[in-house]
């Protein structure tokens, strides 16, 4: 079971890093996906992350700001079945929580902010931005 683990991993690293040798080539070009390759605009930061809930609106907007930055999103939190917070749209499936290695906060929620659809946009002090689909609303919790 570990080596699967450590073989599934050893898999999204390289898969990372080719994708972000790309999308430094491309030098905040716009990537473009087709629709049914969304799924494939952001990669999730360790295997333990859910992400296969995600509803179409927001693997839309992951996509949009994969799009916008020529880089995918690392999804280091997803569907949390017990959030740390009471009304948390993690525990339904409805927010991400993103990291970009190499693009500034402010870019990242530059391009959350014009992805359509978009609900909440929060950053933390550690260089993880939230997005949601739920009501439009803005935070910083520094």
């Amino acid at each position: 079971m570990q080596n699967a683990t450590l073989l599934a991993m050893a898999g999204l690293f390289a898969l990372q890093s080719a994708t972000g040798a790309a999308g430094q080539d491309a030098k905040m070009h716009a990537v473009y996906l087709p629709r049914h390759e969304a799924r494939l605009a952001y990669a999730v930061q360790t295997v333990s992350v859910r992400a296969g809930c995600f509803p179409p609106r927001l693997r839309a907007i992951l996509s949009h700001i994969a799009a916008k930055t020529g880089r995918r999103p690392i999804v280091t939190s997803g569907h949390r079945p017990h959030p740390s917070r009471h009304g948390s749209l993690h525990g339904k499936c409805l927010a991400a929580d993103i990291r970009m290695p190499g693009l500034s906060e402010r870019a990242i929620i530059a391009a959350a902010k014009s992805a359509p659809g978009i609900g909440g946009i929060g950053s933390y002090c550690n260089g993880i931005v939230h997005v949601d689909v739920g009501p439009q609303r803005r935070w910083v919790d520094c």
